[in-house]
This record gives structure tokens, sequence and C-alpha cells, in this order.
């Protein structure tokens, strides 16, 4: 990996990666060759394909899988449990989750049950959507910005609104 006008890009692929400095925390992850990590990105655990990249203010945590060539937009958050495919786009703001009903007491005695949330390949995803725990949004679709995605996505589909419909 190096730094080149404070973008981390991963020359060859190789070894899981540690990379701390004051502009980012990127701990025991694999990342694909000639992919580029921006400023302020926590990232631990997880594994990247080659060319993608990841802007600013993102945090995607460990087990999160992702594909080559996607794109994922400032101030997204990919938590445990995400699996994402290849040549897809992740807008500004988008939020995945992944326990359908979190308290402070299930964090705390470690009961909580992660469900998985998985993107498919050649996906297009908005600015600021949330997608709920369990989510599987199909090849090529489509989901508008600001929209809440509750229940799966087929391939092809167009989704928007809150809750997010099929149009």
């Amino acid at each position: 990996m190096y730094l080149e006008n404070n973008v981390l890009t991963q020359g060859k692929a190789g070894n899981p990666v540690t990379w701390i400095d004051s502009y980012r925390v990127v701990k025991n992850c694999e990342i694909g060759r000639g992919t580029k990590i921006f400023n302020y990105v926590n990232m631990y655990g997880c594994k990247l394909g080659e060319n993608c990249m990841v802007g600013c203010f993102v945090e995607i945590q460990k087990g999160v899988k992702i594909g080559n060539s996607v794109r994922i937009q400032s101030h997204s958050f990919l938590c445990e449990g995400v699996k994402i495919g290849n040549n897809v786009f992740i807008g500004h703001g988008v939020i995945f989750s992944n326990d359908r009903y979190p308290s402070i007491n299930t964090w705390h005695n470690k009961t909580y049950v992660i469900e998985e949330t998985i993107i498919e390949d050649n996906v297009s995803i908005g600015n600021n959507v949330t997608l709920l725990p369990g989510i599987r949004i199909g090849e090529e679709a489509l989901v508008g910005a600001g929209c809440m995605v509750t229940k799966d996505v087929p391939p092809g589909a167009r989704v928007f609104g809150n809750p997010g419909r099929i149009i």
C-alpha cells in the first residue's frame, strides 16, 4: 500500500493490511489491487476486491465482503453481515443494519442475531438509503435516494420511497 495525495492505494494484492495514520484506520483487511481509500475511513477485518473506491468518513466492519469495482461514497456505514457483489455503486450516507431488534441489553450480553444483507452485481443505491437487516438486492436493481428498504428487491427492479416500493 502507498499514500499519494492523502489517498491510500493498494498496489499489489497481498496479505491482510494494517495501516493506521492520523487520517484513517485500516486494520487486518484484505484489499485488492487498484483500490483507493480516502481520508477518515475506519475499516477492520473486511475484504475489498480490486479497483474499489472508499470515500471519506466511511466505516466498514469485520466480515464485510466487497467485490470488484465497487464505489462507496462518503459517510456510509457497512456493518458486519454485509456482502456486496461486483460493479456496485453505494451513494453518500447509505446505512446498512444487521440486527432487527437492537438494544443495549443484547449488545452487552452478545446475544444479538446478525442478519446477512446481500447486494448482488451491478446494483446502484442512491444517497441516504437505509437498508434493514436480512435484505437481498437483486442484480441490476436501482434503489432511489432516501429510500428505506424493508424487504428484498428483485433483480432489475426500481425502488423508490419510504418504505421502498417497486415502481
